[in-house]
């Protein structure tokens, strides 16, 4: 069969099979040579199903050991895989499923009733339930990984080419996909920028490394992340649904080091009573990675309180050029706001409305350029033009600025700009003003109509329970730092603003409700 990959399941699994790989919440686990065998088996079953080297797997699956085995099953075949967010209702599913053309869906719905009619719409050669309801169309999961002897595999990827699909916030979700043969043709900055990001991300190459993973993992966060500290042959400790008394828990109980979360959940540890905070242990957190969202000042100083100065990290990327920057413990305070330095190999331009690049500190579009910046989508033709220019810089649709000594700094997306009387206004300013506020305990500005000026600014509030505040109240208290055209014009309060699943507000919801209001009365 020859050597494995070095740092691969199987490469693991030989040099120390009897440690555990995964543990959940619960606290089973899997050691390096159950899941390696797991994954034999699993693979074995796919291929006698007909599945082969190209072919595409959608997993839809919370977070659990078996996603894992999953994933490295598919690396062993040299399969694709596609994250499928388990919320999407069928038709959301279905569109995944068309536009990917995956083969097999495997999924951990406790009932297979909503996803059986995909049967007459994809040509899918499998459906596998884990520990879903018995039906005659569904595989059962564990009759696939049973006992039995079957093929050493090695995998021919440390892990498969994961395909994330974009959230959609126009028109239907894209697959960002990554052309293996274009990786390979940049193999030595792939390498050494992967590496890179291992570095400035906390990650040490130590086998001891335990990383929380408590975000979904049709996302590119928790999966990028795992599989830093399985290559190192550390292990992951998961938390299928998020709750910051149990998170605590887990981190006092198994020593986690390594953690990446999203500001949201940081925020409900944050709210717990400080009785409550004291009675956990968290000094074993060596690298706190939040990311997926901008972090407010505020919470970053909270954080550094908690779980000391020493380890928050954050960043910057976007699922189609992969990580850009990184921001380290000694840069939190020295240039706070920023999104860091980019990692190496990472080319950053700031553009205007012409495409003309910008001098330091000037504010325009961001044009990036990684050695794993995307070509293509997923069953689409190459990029034009205007989204990647011939020089293999892709524009991002964010808003930003790099100052004199080369830091990143976002201001917002392109979508979310209100443009009020024909001024460009930029949201994250104002949030930011906001989010000073005790009571703002999470806020998301938009543009509503307006018949005078086109749009004007509203500010919708999550309030902290804690603290009472009125609509006149914030919009004074903006008058402080906020030029009188950025400051809001009406402010409402709602119990939880809409997310998705890695904690991003989705503003294009928010604004809904106030366009299509004026296209009825239109």
């Amino acid at each position: 069969m020859g050597n494995p990959i070095p740092r691969s399941l199987e490469y693991w699994a030989q040099i120390k099979p009897n440690d555990e790989a995964i543990i959940d919440e619960n606290g089973y686990s899997l050691t390096w040579k159950e899941w390696n065998d797991q994954a034999n088996r699993l693979a074995d079953a796919l291929v006698q199903a007909g599945i082969g080297p190209g072919d595409t797997v959608a997993v839809r699956s919370q977070i659990r050991p078996e996603w894992f085995v999953i994933n490295r099953a598919l690396a062993k075949i040299g399969c694709d895989q596609v994250g499928l967010n388990w919320h999407f209702k069928y038709s959301e599913a279905l569109h995944v499923m068309k536009d990917s053309k995956a083969k097999v869906i495997i999924f951990d719905d406790s009932d297979p009733e909503e996803l059986l009619p995909l049967w007459n719409h994809v040509p899918l050669v499998s459906m596998i339930g884990i520990h879903t309801l018995h039906h005659e169309k569904v595989q059962q999961f564990d009759d696939m990984i049973a006992e039995r002897p079957v093929e050493e595999r090695l995998s021919k990827r440390i892990t498969p080419n994961f395909i994330i699909y974009t959230s959609g916030t126009t028109g239907h979700p894209k697959g960002v996909y990554r052309d293996p043969n274009l990786l390979d043709s940049r193999g030595d900055e792939v390498f050494e920028y992967k590496k890179d990001i291992e570095q400035k991300r906390g990650f040490s190459s130590s086998d001891n490394n335990r990383f929380l993973v408590n975000t979904p993992l049709h996302h590119g966060l928790a999966p990028g992340n795992a599989e830093i500290t399985h290559q190192t042959g550390g292990s992951v400790v998961l938390l299928k649904k998020f709750d910051p008394v149990q998170t605590l828990e887990l981190i006092m109980k198994y020593k986690i080091n390594r953690w990446s979360c999203v500001p949201t959940i940081i925020k409900r540890i944050a709210q717990l009573p400080e009785d409550v905070l004291e009675k956990y242990d968290v000094s074993s957190i060596e690298s706190l990675v939040i990311g997926a969202a901008p972090v407010p000042f505020s919470l970053k100083k909270w954080v550094i309180s908690y779980f000391g100065k020493h380890c928050l990290y954050e960043g910057y990327g976007t699922s189609e050029v992969g990580l850009v920057s990184a921001m380290s413990p000694e840069m939190q305070l020295k240039k706070p706001g920023s999104s860091g330095l980019p990692y190496k190999h990472v080319e950053i331009h700031i553009r205007d409305e012409n495409g003309k690049n910008l001098k330091a500190g000037e504010v325009g579009e961001l044009w990036i350029k990684t050695p794993v910046t995307i070509d293509r989508y997923l069953n689409r033709s190459k990029l034009e033009a205007d989204t990647l220019d011939p020089d293999g810089f892709f524009r991002t649709g964010d808003v930003g600025y790099v100052d004199e000594d080369g830091y990143l700094y976002i201001s917002d997306r392109m979508k979310d700009m209100i443009i009020s009387g024909g001024v460009n206004i930029y949201p994250a300013e104002i949030e930011a003003v906001l989010m000073k506020h005790p009571a703002i305990q999470d806020v998301a500005v938009i543009g509503v109509p307006n018949e005078e000026y086109g749009e004007e600014i509203k500010a919708i509030c999550e309030i902290n329970p804690k603290v009472s505040v009125t609509e006149a109240e914030l919009i004074d208290f903006c008058r402080r730092e906020l030029a009188s055209y950025k400051r809001p014009r009406s402010v409402e309060f709602i119990e939880e603003l809409p997310r998705n699943t890695v904690g991003k507000v989705l503003k294009r919801i928010l604004r809904e409700n106030y366009w299509k209001a004026k296209e009825r009365k239109v």
